[in-house]
């Protein structure tokens, strides 16, 4: 069958790669794609991916059997309702569904209504009953933009300066547009943090392989919040007794809650955990494939993805048996220096070919073509992977790929994986 991917990051790069090892992908479409993914799907960069109309038009023209959205926008624009709509089966949840997503109120008062564990917290629109709570609480705390903001909207808030000037950044100066007229406050939870990614057809789940990603942007945990330097699989932190809890605690009574609330879950689910000294307790959900996390989890599906995704859509996932790696991978991001604040753009990467020659995957984030090149054209700009028999060989594959890899200002952290490593001495 013909696959339509839906946007241009590492994650899509990563999706785009796993779906051309399947035996019925005839062949890969990607809206709109980057250069990494113009080697095995064709781009189409002149479609928006969040005009749905023009999407639909084109999965028709193309006679896509299966379309596979990406990022989270056009999953809370509707495009998988816009799809389903003219027969088009399409991965992903509903536009209701994504709300889980687009909205951390709806979130939150959605596992408290279910009970769901999750941090306490507080809803504020009005930027002066946010101070007067955050000076009542104390530090630390974490003060989170409502709606999308591309993984940049929540900070964690150590003194109670940064929390005032946290929401006045949000609320007040819109550094997230409309995304911050309304925030979620909550109680700083203490633990080691995991992502916990699941296929759901709306009643049977599968948990991944769960992961662990690096948000800070400098090594040791310091700096700004990003969107993930890199990510590592499996987390140590997640035991066979913590999967089991979040299994039964998180990921079931979720996706009943969801169903109960009229609001069908298909796709894939992101669960960010904090692994507490009481157990897991939710971060966020996300609606789609984490990113990077996506880019070290299906490097170890062992099973066709076009097969599982398909199940999921049908709703027979329970009659799939979904294997997987005993291997472990690591994703080392190599990000323009300056990002997550400005970075420039434009300058040409050499060595690609050689990372990926000693072994390395490398998916790409923010590049483009130019006049014969491949130059930097976004923040996070690639994630090169590497698969080992545990996390050490894989840490010292994937840091060897990156070693081969060149552009000006390069910028990655240097102890990716570092809680998994601390864990084995």
């Amino acid at each position: 069958m013909n696959i339509l991917v839906i946007g241009g990051g590492g994650r899509e790069h990563t999706l785009a790669w796993k779906l051309s090892q399947s035996t019925q992908t005839d062949k890969l479409y990607a809206i709109p794609g980057n250069p990494g993914m113009a080697e095995i799907a064709e781009c189409v960069s002149e479609i928006s991916i969040s005009d749905n109309d023009a999407l639909v038009s084109f999965a028709l023209e193309k006679k896509i059997g299966l379309v596979v959205v990406g990022p989270e926008v056009p999953l809370t624009n509707g495009a998988v309702d816009a799809f389903t709509k003219v027969g088009i089966k399409a991965f992903g949840p509903t536009k209701l569904a994504a709300e889980i997503e687009g909205s951390k109120a709806f979130s939150k008062d959605l596992m408290k209504k279910y009970g769901i564990p999750t941090a306490r917290y507080e809803i504020f629109t009005d930027a002066d009953a946010a101070r007067s709570y955050v000076e009542q609480e104390g530090a630390p705390i974490v003060i989170k933009a409502d709606g999308l903001a591309a993984g940049k909207g929540v900070i964690v808030a150590m003194t109670l300066e940064e929390a005032l000037a946290a929401i006045d950044e949000i609320m007040c100066d819109k550094a997230f547009g409309s995304a911050g007229s309304r925030v979620v406050i909550e109680e700083c939870l203490i633990g080691e943090e995991a992502s916990l990614l699941a296929f759901t057809d709306g009643t049977a789940i599968v948990p991944m392989v769960s992961s662990q990603d690096h948000k800070r942007a400098f090594d040791g945990d310091e700096g700004p919040n990003t969107g993930g330097m890199g990510t590592y699989a499996p987390a140590p932190v997640v035991t066979p007794d913590i999967l089991a809890r979040v299994q039964k605690e998180v990921l079931e009574p979720v996706i009943a809650a969801m169903q109960q609330e009229g609001r069908r879950y298909q796709g894939c689910l992101y669960a960010g955990l904090m692994i507490t000294t009481e157990g897991p307790k939710v971060i966020e959900f996300n609606a789609r494939f984490g990113d990077p996390e996506t880019q070290v989890v299906l490097p170890l599906l062992e099973s066709d993805l076009v097969e599982v995704m398909l199940a999921c859509v049908e709703g027979r996932l329970k009659d799939v048996e979904v294997q997987w790696s005993k291997e472990a991978a690591v994703c080392v991001v190599m990000a323009a220096g300056g990002y997550p604040k400005a970075y420039h753009k434009g300058d040409v990467i050499t060595g690609l070919h050689e990372a990926e020659s000693v072994g390395d995957l490398v998916f790409h984030a923010g590049t483009a073509a130019r006049d014969g090149s491949i130059v930097t054209a976004g923040g996070r700009v690639l994630g090169v992977v590497a698969k080992g028999s545990d996390i050490r060989a894989a840490v010292a594959k994937a840091y060897a790929g990156v070693a081969k890899i060149h552009f000006s200002q390069a910028h990655y952290r240097k102890d990716i994986a570092h809680r998994a490593l601390e864990r084995l001495h």
